[in-house]
């Protein structure tokens, strides 16, 4: 009698357990009943996570789209995209995406970025301790951030001017 109990035990529950022993993928494997169309989750598996996507609209900013952006502490980020071993120092363009500027300094030793960072404090007439580079000393494209209490709106218009001449 208790053999027979051991085999209908074996026989009812080795569907259920097979996958899980011979299986390389038994860790993120579910399991479905034959009796009904349940998902069984083994101790190994998490549940499905619920999509975490917020249906509002996204904050609009008050900063407008450009080159100069005012960061979280205050301060004001310009986006530059430096043009070093040229004749002269000038702001060539300002784009929507950031600002041209041909460095009279080779880029070698970071002399083009002290140049950079002297004459931009000379355009926007700031001290030159009120401004250094955040991102990309070694690439031409740069985030020179502004300590300065000034707002955005008027160095975007220094650097406007200068680049008009």
């Amino acid at each position: 009698m208790h053999s027979h109990i051991l085999y209908f035990v074996r026989i009812s529950l080795f569907p259920l357990v097979y996958p899980l022993l011979f299986s390389r993928t038994h860790l993120t494997s579910q399991i479905t009943l034959n009796s009904s169309n349940k998902i069984v989750y083994s101790q190994y598996n998490t549940m499905p996570k619920k999509d975490k996507t917020s249906k509002s609209k996204p904050k609009q900013s008050d900063t407008p789209p450009g080159p100069v952006t005012k960061v979280k502490d205050g301060e004001i980020a310009i986006a530059i995209h430096a043009k070093p071993g040229a004749k002269l120092n000038a702001i060539t363009d300002v784009s929507s995406e950031a600002v041209g500027v041909a460095i009279a300094a080779p880029p070698t030793d970071g002399e083009a970025n002290a140049e950079l960072v002297r004459y931009l404090s000379k355009v926007l007439q700031l001290k030159k301790s009120e401004i250094f580079i955040d991102k990309g000393s070694k690439s031409r494209e740069k985030i020179i951030k502004v300590t300065a209490a000034v707002c955005q709106e008027e160095i975007l218009e220094k650097l406007k001017r200068e680049a008009t001449g």
